[in-house]
């Protein structure tokens, strides 16, 4: 699709002039043929699609023939309109490196100069100082394509360096941001770790006591009633319930110190999906160097994220799991294509308590992104509802060993 640029006030400038000297040409001819060298001009400055090689030679192939066809109609190298070789000149000067304006240059010299070969030189006689003048025509078009090719090479050179700086600070603001909500999830895992680990201990003490009690009434009760017998166990298993819940508070309050060991990963991955009963489509890259990562702990990551693809996915579904080298870190993702995850939770998918499934308490995805951390890598979600989700986790490549 063609985008064009908003016209300017220098627009309506440039449109005025050659509207006067469209007034002040002496024939239909002459009219149609500026006012088409005047559209030529405004299409190269304001349509994008005109901004490429391939579009710049165009343009200026156009607007050489447009002179051709004016000075043909206009007493050749006699021209009131010589200078309009000027827009050729300029354009490509200003867009093209150096051999570009050479060659328009020349083109452009050579469209004026070319009436030189229709003269029938037995009839006509040119003057030493009339062979003098077209030289300095010619001279100082050439002077004039290379001061512009010098300001359009600067204003390039700024604007390269202008766009590098843009995209310099949007990759800082983008890591700021990053490292903003990195920070306020560490504070939010640390308020939270000590209020569970807190809470869980004083859960433990009663929590012992009711399942006590539970069991002596289980033993105490007659057989014959069942009814006492089977609330008895009831509250066993609630109480079992409840710890196993305790349990995951107290590990995900505890201070994470991951024991690292050189580490295939594809082995950690094969070992969570071999636990998780999972068959996966395995996208390995031999590249990815064994790393300094704790094994059961990157396991426990992996077996989560897994267990939560299978869960999101249809039966049967394909779990793609891949690895690959992005810059000094290596990439381990995993995809499903299964139910999604709603946008407006994807950017607190890693907080404690927040959860889609119907039942569980949101702890899983807050202790991986714990793991992930205490490895110092990353983890990032991208997911879409009703398509799938990928899960990316980034973990740092082992050091190299210093040369002795």
């Amino acid at each position: 699709m063609i985008q064009v640029q908003k016209l300017r006030i220098q627009d309506g400038i440039l449109a005025l002039l050659f509207g006067a000297l469209i007034w002040l040409a002496h024939d239909l001819q002459e009219q149609v043929i500026i006012a088409i060298l005047a559209a030529l001009l405004l299409a190269d400055r304001k349509t994008e699609a005109l901004s490429t090689l391939q579009g710049r030679i165009a343009i200026t192939s156009l607007q050489l023939v447009a002179l051709f066809c004016l000075f043909w109609i206009t007493d050749g190298v006699n021209t009131l309109y010589y200078l309009l070789l000027l827009v050729p000149i300029v354009s490509a000067a200003t867009y093209l490196g150096v051999i570009g304006t050479v060659v328009s240059s020349v083109l452009a010299i050579g469209t004026y100069l070319c009436y030189l070969l229709f003269i029938d030189w037995n009839q006509w006689f040119i003057e030493t100082e009339q062979m003098h003048v077209l030289a300095v025509r010619g001279i100082l078009l050439a002077v004039a394509a290379v001061l512009v090719n010098y300001l359009g090479e600067a204003i390039r050179l700024e604007s390269a360096r202008h766009k590098a700086a843009a995209e310099q600070l949007a990759d800082a603001n983008r890591h700021l941001r990053d490292a903003e909500a990195a920070v306020r999830r560490s504070e939010r895992l640390a308020a939270l770790g000590q209020l569970s680990a807190g809470l869980a201990h004083e859960l433990r003490n009663p929590l012992g006591s009711i399942r006590g009690s539970a069991e002596l009434l289980t033993r105490a009760t007659a057989k014959d009633n069942e009814v006492a017998r089977e609330l008895a166990q009831i509250i066993s298993e609630e109480v079992d319930r409840t710890n196993s819940l305790v349990t995951r508070f107290l590990d995900f309050a505890r201070p994470l110190e991951p024991r690292r060991e050189t580490t295939d990963i594809t082995r950690a991955i094969d070992r969570a999906a071999k636990h998780a009963r999972l068959e996966i489509i395995r996208n390995f890259s031999p590249e990815v160097p064994a790393l300094e990562i704790d094994p059961a702990l990157m396991e426990q990551v992996l077996l989560n994220l897994l267990s939560n693809a299978q869960q999101a996915s249809a039966d049967g579904a394909p779990i793609t799991v891949s690895t690959r080298l992005v810059g000094d870190q290596a990439e381990i993702a995993i995809v499903d294509h299964g139910c999604g995850i709603p946008a407006d939770k994807l950017d607190s998918i890693f907080n404690p308590f927040v959860t889609t499934k119907q039942t569980g308490v949101g702890l899983g995805l807050a202790i991986v992104a714990k793991i992930v951390d205490g490895h110092g890598g990353k983890i990032a979600v991208e997911s879409e509802v009703g398509k799938g989700s990928t899960f990316r986790v980034l973990l740092p490549l082992p050091v190299p060993a210093a040369l002795p």
